[in-house]
């Protein structure tokens, strides 16, 4: 009997998230094994509201241009399932709709929190009478999941912030002579600061931006901060800072903390860019400049890293392979065979490894000083950036998927949940 698939995406989106789906679509339309493949609107929300997409819908170019579209092209969300002790209505109506639509098969493209979202429907699916089989795909640009090698989209944000930081270095040492001598640029990186150690692929030669990088693994000293960024300006005319948006003081207090927290309970974070080069200016007396990547970074298709679209797309390839064969419960995983030359292939682990479990930094990885990368982090980091995997182009501008979003006819009635 043919099994239904329900995708959704959630969480941050990536440049290459749509890749994933491509890989899904694709796989399960060349599969004998399975019936139509649906796309929740707005992630896990998109079955809450019974607002579903029927990608069957969707030419065969279209699909295959989601592999270099940025972005989520079905919707994304942040909402956490509550568990079933607090609100068994989400799951009841979870479950309708998924035997409504005769959906057999849960694939969520997501980071850890949207792990612990597969992870509860999974185990809830036989309480409530909806035996599914369940497979995470793993996604986010901050590479935070654990037991996978790296994370689709990290490969990406990090070869557009690797670049960025060049070129940008090559700015403020045309301008240091005569003006602009501190630039800090901010990236993504609540907890862990492998956006910004992708930053130090940028350099080569000591004089070469970024001198500093500021990860949240180690806690920011001032003293030790204007030091370096002191040595840097007298020995090289300028200095270029990377700082994690987490980065924090000892006591765990944020550089910049904006108040307020999102829907998983995370603090919500200001600019750290701004905040640091106030300081290195009261400090120091140098004139600056800052940035904040921010969704630029995530959402750069023209600068998409090819290893970082090509595991995308195998990953969500492998997620349809797994359901549909009945592995259920597990998420599926890069798994590197060697740097040199670089190897990799697919594989899966339990989700409860996965769910709401946090990568960070190791320590070999960041320099003595903290301030830096160390050959070990360049080792690791060097490989997913490799390879181009541009988008076409026409009258000078990328061209991208655009869906036709056709719905599937509603069978209940209106959710009225939270």
């Amino acid at each position: 009997m043919k099994k239904n698939i329900f995708y959704a995406q959630s969480g941050g989106v990536t440049a290459v998230i749509n890749a994933t789906a491509a890989g899904v679509i694709e796989t399960a339309r060349g599969d004998k094994r399975a019936g139509k493949v649906y796309a929740g609107l707005n992630g896990i929300t998109g079955a809450l509201k019974e607002e579903i997409l029927d990608t069957g819908r969707e030419s065969a170019a279209t699909i295959r241009a989601l592999r270099h579209t940025p972005a989520g092209a079905f919707g994304t969300c942040r909402y956490r399932l509550r568990d079933a002790r607090e609100d068994d209505a989400e799951y009841r109506r979870l479950f309708e709709v998924f035997a409504a639509h005769d959906i057999g098969c849960f694939l969520y493209n997501g980071g850890n929190d949207s792990q612990d979202t597969t992870l509860k429907i999974s185990r809830m699916s036989a309480k409530y009478g909806h035996p599914m089989t369940c497979v995470g795909i793993p996604k986010t640009v901050d590479n935070d999941l654990a037991v996978t090698d790296n994370c689709p989209g990290f490969g990406s944000v990090a070869k557009y912030v690797a670049t960025s930081v060049r070129e940008a270095g090559l700015d403020v040492a045309s301008m240091c002579a005569t003006s602009t001598k501190i630039f800090v640029m901010e990236v993504m990186g609540r907890h862990a600061g492998w956006i910004a150690a992708a930053a130090g692929l940028a350099s080569t030669r000591p004089d070469e931006a970024p001198h500093v990088i500021l990860m949240p693994e180690v806690a920011f000293d001032e003293k030790r901060y204007y030091k370096r960024v002191d040595e840097c300006v007298k020995r090289y005319g300028y200095c270029v800072v990377v700082v994690s948006e987490g980065a924090h003081y000892a006591d765990g207090k944020f550089l910049a903390e904006a108040g307020g927290r999102d829907a998983f309970g995370h603090v919500q974070l200001g600019g750290a860019a701004p905040v640091l080069a106030q300081m290195t200016k009261a400090k120091l007396g140098h004139k600056y400049h800052w940035a904040v990547a921010d969704y630029l970074q995530r959402s750069a298709g023209h600068i998409t890293s090819k290893v970082d679209a090509e595991q995308a797309y195998a990953l969500g390839a492998e997620a349809v392979r797994l359901a549909l064969g009945g592995v259920s419960d597990v998420m599926a995983t890069v798994v590197r065979k060697s740097d040199k030359p670089y190897r990799w292939t697919i594989g899966h682990t339990p989700l409860r490894r996965v769910a709401n479990k946090e990568k960070k930094m190791p320590r070999r990885f960041i320099s003595a000083d903290g301030l830096h990368i160390t050959a070990a982090c360049r080792r690791y980091l060097a490989p997913l950036i490799i390879g181009e995997s541009p988008p076409p182009y026409r009258d000078g501008l990328p061209q991208y998927a655009r869906l036709a979003g056709v719905r599937v006819k509603p069978k209940l009635g209106e959710w009225k949940g939270r």
